[in-house]
């Protein structure tokens, strides 16, 4: 699938680089590289921190404006990368309490949910909105909020679509998933637990939406519990049911996982299983394809020993932090037949790439700019896939709200009417074409796409990514 990729974009519209380190040669600056730039770093120095871990991201939905949001042990820091090879380090937002490695940041709803692992910290709530105004950095920023139904958390998890925050890996219904309502992002508020899968490190939550029609609808939590996948049916928070506990084999620490657009497959990381079988970086694969009845699949083994942490999927790409070996992508465009190929990577611990937890922590993929935000003891990095540097998908007159999206999407000019629409798949061809008489903003019915990545064009000239949830 990579390559018709490539070659849509080809077809579009020209290309030109301009990434501020290119990779060549195997490398960008001292970075391992193949198939990555290098667009930008921020040591952790420069951010006032010593250790560095989680990170998401957040873009304005007034003008498209990008932020990375990346988890230090002493607080969150914020980064406008609007231009990517000059980031602007806003300021940050001190820890509620102490210092800890421990940091984990989600957002919905244009507000920043936070939790760490130090003592008495519940959860932070930040205005984001806060960002376009900042005129002195760096800040030192105030909470907006503050949730104090538990303590140290290890993690958070949102669900956007309903609105939902599930806090993991606290002190509160065995470890569980601590569920609060934040659809009033300012006061969030308890709403249920689960207890009877013992402690989760981390999760994906979802509304149902794949092949097994008896959960259709209905909101399912992915959880990664240790030494098991617990799958759960939360859509009622005072009732949660199991739906199914899954072990296999060579466990050491069930650590993440991450679903296919599809549903079908669930890609797991165990954070442990270098260190005490010898592997190298291990996926285990699971057919979830029927939520009463799930199977491995397959396992896939990578090239290099280091120790995978947390990994996301964007059509038919795994992106991984995979600790000393970085940004590892792998292409799953063929996982149907058990086949999952080592694409390309970007690596920001350029010593070793033994097992050991330094290096990547965190990846962030999902920005629009394609622009992937990589996290942990390098502090902020900013890579770009090499090609895909291209002038159209730098044009801000235009932005897709929200992206992702699902089945309603609006396009929003700043300053140049909207002639014409057009939404191609991966694989050329054109899926919706709409005249929209030199409007300024105009609405999409996108409910009949399939889960996936498309491309928007706009009045025949600028080209944007979409990606379809």
């Amino acid at each position: 699938m990579k390559k018709i990729y490539l070659f849509l974009f080809a077809t579009l519209t020209p290309f030109f680089n301009f990434g501020q380190t290119p990779c060549e040669n195997g490398f960008a600056l001292n970075y391992p590289c193949n198939g990555f730039d290098l667009q930008s770093h921020i040591s952790l120095e420069e951010m006032d921190a010593s250790e560095g871990n989680d990170s998401w991201g957040w873009t304005d939905p007034e003008d498209g404006t990008e932020y990375a949001l990346v988890g230090l042990d002493n607080g969150t820091a914020f980064i406008d990368i609007s231009d990517p090879v000059n980031p602007i380090y806003l300021g940050k937002l001190p820890t509620h309490t102490s210092s800890t490695v421990w940091r984990d940041i989600k957002v919905y709803q244009d507000h920043a949910f936070i939790v760490s692992e130090a003592g008495g910290h519940g959860m932070q709530v930040f205005d984001l909105t806060r960002l376009r105004t900042v005129a002195a950095p760096p800040e030192t920023f105030t909470e907006d909020a503050h949730y104090p139904g538990f303590g140290a958390s290890h993690n958070i998890v949102i669900n956007e679509e309903t609105g939902y925050a599930f806090s993991v890996g606290d002190n509160t219904f065995g470890g569980g998933p601590h569920m609060i309502n934040i659809q009033d992002p300012l006061n969030p508020f308890l709403e249920g637990g689960y207890s009877a899968g013992g402690y989760t490190h981390d999760a994906q939550v979802i509304v149902y939406d794949g092949p097994d029609t008896d959960y259709t609808g209905k909101e399912i939590f992915f959880g990664s519990n240790e030494d098991h996948v617990e799958i759960v049916d939360i859509t009622d928070k005072s009732n949660p049911i199991q739906i199914a506990s899954v072990s296999y084999s060579s466990t050491d620490y069930t650590h993440q996982s991450w679903l296919t657009d599809d549903r079908k497959y669930l890609l797991l990381g165990d954070e442990g299983d270098e260190f005490d079988f010898g592997f190298n970086t291990r996926t285990v694969v699971f057919d979830v394809s029927d939520l009463d009845n799930i199977q491995v699949h397959m396992e896939y083994f990578s090239e290099t020993s280091s120790v995978d942490h947390n990994g996301y999927v964007i059509g038919d790409r795994y992106y991984l932090s995979n600790y000393s070996s970085g940004l590892r992508v792998v292409d799953i465009s063929n996982i149907e037949n058990q086949e999952m190929t080592a694409d390309i990577y970007f690596d920001t611990y350029p010593q070793n790439d033994n097992a050991n937890y330094n290096g990547s922590w965190n990846v962030y993929p999902f920005f629009e700019s394609q622009n992937i935000v990589i996290s942990g003891t390098n502090g902020f990095t900013l890579v770009r896939e090499s090609g895909l540097n291209n002038a159209d998908f730098e044009s801000s007159n235009f932005n897709l709200i929200p992206n992702p999206a699902k089945n309603n999407l609006r396009i929003q000019s700043n300053n140049n009417p909207i002639s014409k629409i057009e939404i191609f798949n991966v694989l050329g061809q054109q899926i919706i074409s709409i005249d929209s008489d030199n409007l300024l903003s105009k609405n999409i019915d996108i409910s009949s796409l399939n889960v996936g990545i498309y491309l928007v064009k706009i009045n025949s000239s600028t080209t944007k990514r979409l990606i379809v949830k």
